[in-house]
């Protein structure tokens, strides 16, 4: 007897949903900008019709506080973007700073990324997938909960225009080798490193203030950049 298909609500996720506890800023940013810049994950869009032109787009998953996806949206105005995050604490940060900014390149989910991705984001439509810092599930037990596994990967070839590319950043270690390793595995996606691992830190990326102090400690981070041919 064939097993019966995993659905979504049983597929196991890379995240757990910790809301902790919203600021001022924060609540008053979900309070009163979500329908400026939040998608609704049961309704079909049109990323052209939504940002007003054709431009390149770019999906980060797991945006933290937004400041990164922020300042990337601010430096390169002809480049839209869709930021996901399941933590509201962190959507209304980023919410905060786009109203500050004036930032019109950008919209958020604040929902599960491979739902997103599976349902929303049109085949061979993104330039670039981001994921930076994901939670490395560093207990082996809980190494199944990973978001990067082939199926994603495989998913990423989908989404991904030709020459389109994923960027992914850590500072574990192990769970830069397992990326590496799931990446490499197939021929789907082809790394960019000139020696076949890691890449040097892009200035697209911001460097964040926890990644600046882990630096000054003398912590390792790790960049991974592979494309689509």
């Amino acid at each position: 007897m064939p097993l019966p298909e995993k659905t979504a609500s049983s597929r196991i996720r890379s995240f757990i949903r910790r809301q902790g506890r919203l600021t001022t800023g924060q609540q008053f940013a979900l309070d009163n900008h979500w329908n400026t810049y939040c998608l609704d994950p049961k309704a079909e869009c049109d990323f052209t019709a939504l940002f007003g032109r054709n431009a390149p787009l770019i999906v980060e998953i797991g945006f933290g506080n937004g400041e990164s996806l922020a300042k990337m949206a601010a430096a390169n105005p002809d480049t839209d973007y869709i930021g996901i995050e399941v933590h509201k604490p962190g959507v209304g940060h980023l919410m905060m700073l786009l109203d500050q900014q004036a930032l019109s390149n950008v919209r958020i989910y604040c929902h599960d990324a491979i739902e997103i991705l599976e349902q929303k984001i049109p085949d061979n439509s993104l330039a670039g997938v981001h994921l930076f810092f994901p939670d490395p599930w560093p207990k082996k037990k809980h190494h199944k909960r990973r978001i990067v596994s082939l199926s994603f990967v495989e998913l990423l070839a989908k989404k991904l225009t030709s020459e389109g590319y994923f960027h992914a950043a850590t500072d574990w270690q192990n769970y830069a080798q397992a990326m590496l390793k799931v990446l490499s595995a197939e021929n789907i996606l082809t790394n960019t490193s000139a020696t076949g691992d890691y890449c040097l830190r892009p200035e697209y990326r911001p460097l964040t203030k926890f990644e600046q102090r882990g630096i000054r400690l003398g912590h390792g981070v790790w960049d991974l950049i592979f494309k689509k041919a």
